[in-house]
């Protein structure tokens, strides 16, 4: 159930985005981003350890009385032009504590100066580094927000494409799937998102496809691939989301293709709310419905 004080709260998260406009250069965006989600200190207690894959840097979190030997493998969103491991060590650490298990969250390589299949090589190199680390395929769940959530789904087509084992599961967090900018949301609540609108997206998607891409390649749009055999998903979206119909779509295909997802809608929440879960109850709430999904599937 949604809780009873939901409404206030998000209306002051939302007058907090208005006060910080999307400014116009690149490097101000990213700025930007850091700015707004990162406005919450992480709790003393969470030990944080740098750690460099080829020419990547990631992160890890555990926080006190987690199990090293389970992980959460991050990836951030940000439309693949913006996000780090700064924007989200908030809402990557508050997962794994509420899923009690290790969190590596990886700086992919972010277009225009990356398009892909640059995020997605860093991806799979991270998913290569857990393997060489000693972490089982049962061991991992895999997740990210916004772009990192179709980042999710590209690397496990990927790995499937290939025969390889694939995560014990999925958390996808307001999911990005289709780069083709589809869905009916865009429109129908394009007055209701603070942070999402069909000509920043389209901007996003061209940065990331720089030309040479098509819109619908499975590995840059999800919801246009063969989901049959995919990991157990849970996905999250708001609301007052854009994108709101790209999670939907994405349970159906999941579910045509007799996968098992659980498709969670939260009221008034808007893109990634999560993120915010120092000051947002629903984003608490969401945290622990991620955790018990983790320790459901962890071998």
């Amino acid at each position: 159930m949604t809780p009873p004080d939901d409404r206030h709260e998000i209306e002051a998260l939302r007058a907090l985005i208005a006060a910080s406009p999307r400014p116009a250069s690149l490097a101000e965006r990213r700025a930007r981003m850091e700015a707004i989600t990162a406005i919450d200190p992480i709790p003393p207690d969470i030990a944080l350890m740098p750690q460099q894959i080829g020419a990547v840097a990631a992160e890890w979190s555990l926080a006190p009385g987690s199990d090293p030997q389970k992980a959460l493998l991050f990836f951030h969103g940000g439309g693949y032009l913006s996000g780090s491991l700064k924007s989200h060590r908030t809402l990557v650490t508050g997962a794994g504590r509420a899923a009690g298990i290790r969190t590596l969250a990886i700086d992919y390589r972010r277009a225009p100066e990356h398009p892909f299949p640059a995020a997605l090589e860093d991806a799979r190199a991270a998913w290569d580094f857990l393997a060489a680390q000693g972490y089982e395929p049962g061991d991992i769940v895999v997740g990210g927000d916004s772009a990192g959530g179709g980042l999710t789904l590209a690397l496990c087509l990927a790995l499937k494409a290939q025969r390889r084992p694939l995560p014990a599961g999925l958390w996808l967090v307001s999911p990005w799937t289709d780069l083709k900018i589809t869905g009916a949301s865009i429109a129908e609540k394009d007055a209701d998102d603070p942070l999402i609108h069909r000509a920043y997206l389209q901007e996003l998607a061209d940065a990331y496809l720089a030309g040479r891409t098509p819109a619908d390649d499975p590995l840059v749009s999800p919801l246009y691939g063969d989901l049959a055999g995919l990991p157990p998903a849970l996905i999250q979206v708001g609301t007052a989301e854009a994108l709101l119909d790209d999670a939907v779509r994405l349970a159906r295909r999941l579910a045509l293709a007799d996968g098992r997802a659980t498709l969670s809608v939260w009221p008034r929440m808007i893109h990634a709310w999560p993120i915010w879960h120092a000051r947002l109850a629903a984003g608490r709430a969401a945290l622990a419905d991620m955790g018990a999904f983790a320790r459901a599937h962890l071998g």
